[in-house]
């Protein structure tokens, strides 16, 4: 590709456009770490349980609840992600990445508005579940947005920013929940809910200024609208042309593989299956890790195992997240190779967890095992934080093809999901005083997941670090191993399609 003028930098100030549209996109995800933070905590907050949940007089507040409702509270927020990032390939048929995320806002106000006049928690859950799919629209069409309008070597940051609203989100709510927590009444709870307006209304409007992805465009055959949106993300007009030529070249080149864009291409082709594999296997390192039960139940953890003060270990914890990720973003763009943050972040978490649940089994209750927890905890959520959360996600949506992108990412999205839901639910019943009170004994159970998730990342998951999109379809249609990956000199456009008829590889470089 052409470069520059030498009168004129290729640096971030150059890209600002494209830059404040991404940051305006990655802001979506604080919703989702808001409510971790705002739901993590309520469940130990008085004002919460009086109205939902039940008298305990062997619970350090007086009040506990079940873990049926423990489990559905946390676990139906997730369980709508999950829905809604399923339905994605067949959503972003209809509706275009700003479309996805102005319904995404509307859901959301809907859901907050239930959760703060009800006192039922059949309102409650519905709300819950409501909130859960604008999440997961949320974080699928945001995630999309920035894979596909990024610059290559800027792709790693702007995901790094997504990740950090996740981590700020939960800052902000696990605050605000520490402010409101002593509050004698329901508004205790009230408050921290009203700051989930505040994303949503900024976004919606937020979205009158941005284009849509010029990609999606491409796929939708709307190539002037496609062209025009890239002219304004882009900051060299006379480069725009060559990059279109090329994002041109290669989704036409996909669409030679199938007639239509359909579920089915993603298990039918091998190059496509192998696509979606690693999607999902980048994003599942995330609940692989266990960080889902310390994020969604940090502070009830710490009250149950009595381990100082429940709520400001959490922000503690949170706090230290937010620092992490930050750092992360400085360095990504230069440094931030995937299998290498992987794989060691993979490690750390299950360092610590398998430390944590030793420390607590050996024992348990003392002051020197809750200071010991509170400090490993800090280690894990930096190596979450730092190394694993981000790269999950970032991966997750490189490797999927433009054509099948929303499809196969919508999926890896969706079994993600899946997997935090899965972890939500059957928490409690493991560290729940009522069930089996395990406790940070609960890390036995993670320490080893995350060992296998380390291994499967260093034996097959391809390092992308740079690469174009149309990079990255050349390798895959290559079929180079994962270790060949970083290595490989790129020759050009070079997607390859495959004639259904005659099993052959027909060069587009050729038919042109």
């Amino acid at each position: 590709m052409a470069s520059p003028t030498p009168d004129r930098k290729d640096n971030l100030a150059a890209h600002w456009k494209c830059l404040a549209a991404c940051t305006l996109m990655s802001m979506c995800p604080f919703q989702y770490g808001v409510d971790f933070g705002i739901i993590g905590s309520l469940q130990a907050m008085k004002g919460f349980l009086e109205v939902f949940g039940h008298e305990d007089p062997l619970s350090p507040t007086g009040w506990n609840i079940s873990p049926g409702r423990q489990q559905l509270i946390s676990s139906l927020m997730i369980l709508g992600a999950f829905l809604a990032s399923s339905a994605a390939g067949p959503i972003a048929l209809y509706l275009s990445r700003r479309w996805s995320i102005w319904s995404a806002c509307v859901l959301c106000i809907v859901a907050n508005v239930i959760m703060m006049t009800t006192d039922k928690i059949g309102g409650l859950y519905a709300g819950r579940l409501l909130i859960g799919l604008a999440n997961g629209l949320f974080m699928t069409f945001a995630q999309l947005y920035l894979q596909e309008v990024a610059p290559a070597k800027y792709r790693g940051l702007v995901i790094a920013s997504f990740q950090t609203w996740v981590s700020l989100g939960t800052l902000v709510g696990t605050v605000i929940d520490n402010g409101t927590k002593d509050i004698p009444s329901k508004q205790a709870y009230i408050i921290p809910l009203g700051i989930v307006y505040v994303i949503p209304g900024l976004v919606s409007i937020g979205l009158l200024f941005i284009p849509e992805s010029p990609r999606w465009l491409l796929q939708m055959d709307r190539e002037e609208d496609a062209r025009k949106a890239l002219k304004w993300l882009r900051p060299f007009p006379e480069l725009v042309d060559a990059e279109f030529a090329e994002m041109k070249a290669a989704i036409d080149a996909e669409k030679l593989l199938a007639v239509n864009t359909e579920i089915i291409d993603i298990w039918r082709n091998p190059i496509d299956r192998r696509r979606t594999l690693l999607a999902v296997g980048a994003v599942t390192l995330q609940a692989a890790s266990g960080a889902m039960y310390m994020i969604s139940y940090g502070t009830y953890f710490f009250q149950m195992a009595k381990v100082g003060s429940p709520f400001m270990n959490s922000c503690i914890l949170t706090a230290v997240g937010v620092v992490v990720i930050i750092i992360n973003s400085c360095i990504i763009t230069k440094w931030g190779r995937r299998r290498v943050f992987l794989v060691n972040g993979m490690l750390i978490c299950g360092l610590c967890q398998l430390i944590v649940a030793a420390v607590y089994n050996t024992h348990p209750g003392t002051l020197a095992t809750g200071k010991a927890i509170v400090g490993i905890s800090v280690l894990y959520i930096m190596g979450y934080n730092g190394m694993v959360s981000s790269y999950a996600w970032l991966c997750g949506g490189e490797f999927p093809s433009q054509r099948l992108r929303s499809f196969t990412f919508g999926i890896a999205a969706s079994v993600g999901f899946f997997g935090a839901w899965l972890t939500t639910f059957t928490a409690p019943y493991f560290i729940n005083p009522d069930a089996l009170n395990w406790g940070p004994k609960y890390g036995y159970i993670w320490a080893p997941s995350c060992i296998i998730g380390a291994l499967w990342t260093y034996f097959y998951l391809p390092e992308v670090k740079n690469r174009t999109f149309e990079e990255i379809d050349e390798m895959f249609m290559a079929k180079l191993p994962a270790r060949k990956f970083r290595g490989y000199k790129c020759v050009g456009p070079a997607v390859f399609a495959v004639d259904e008829k005659n099993q052959t590889r027909v060069s587009v470089e050729g038919v042109a």
